[in-house]
């Protein structure tokens, strides 16, 4: 039995005109995926199936938290993901041509998963830097100690380097 059968939904049963599901994504629904960059997640996603005579359109709107490591002081942390998301399935006989957010299937489909959508949207919700503003959090998550170390370093390169000082004047003295 396919682990990922919660997430088919059965599209010829359905009437005509949109059609509500909620879903409760966690580190199960991962697991089904190799590679994931996402171990743990509390994902929220509220499904609006809108089914009409010619195509279907999905609209996905995802909200909760995955469990990452911070990038400024890599402690973990529960990093808050949003995203909406928009698909639509139209029909055609020839169901393999895809678009970036059209999907063609087949006229006489009986059932659609959508597991792979949701987590191709989930992905993509996560930002490219990990990081968010923590200080409201009790405790927060950061890690003091990298962030010190950090805030060292940086003071290390403010100071000025006598050497880049003193080739400075060699083409200071060309103009």
């Amino acid at each position: 039995m396919d682990a990922l059968i919660s997430y088919t939904l059965p599209v010829k049963g359905l009437g005509i005109g949109i059609h509500r599901f909620d879903y409760k994504i966690d580190q199960l629904f991962f697991e089904h995926f190799e590679s994931s960059p996402i171990r743990e997640a509390d994902i929220d996603l509220h499904l609006d199936f809108d089914k009409r005579i010619d195509m279907y359109v999905l609209d996905f709107h995802i909200s909760g938290t995955v469990r990452t490591e911070c990038d400024r002081c890599l402690a973990p942390i529960n990093l808050p993901v949003a995203s909406e998301q928009q698909l639509i399935v139209k029909f055609s006989h020839d169901p393999g041509d895809e678009e970036a957010e059209i999907v063609y299937v087949s006229p006489d489909i009986e059932q659609f998963n959508i597991a792979q959508y949701i987590y191709e949207y989930v992905v993509l919700s996560l930002p490219i830097i990990k990081v968010y503003d923590c200080q409201d959090d009790d405790p927060v998550p950061c890690d003091e100690e990298m962030l010190d170390r950090l805030e060292a370093e940086e003071d290390e390169d403010a100071t000025p380097n006598p050497i880049w000082d003193e080739l400075r004047k060699l083409t200071d003295n060309d103009n």
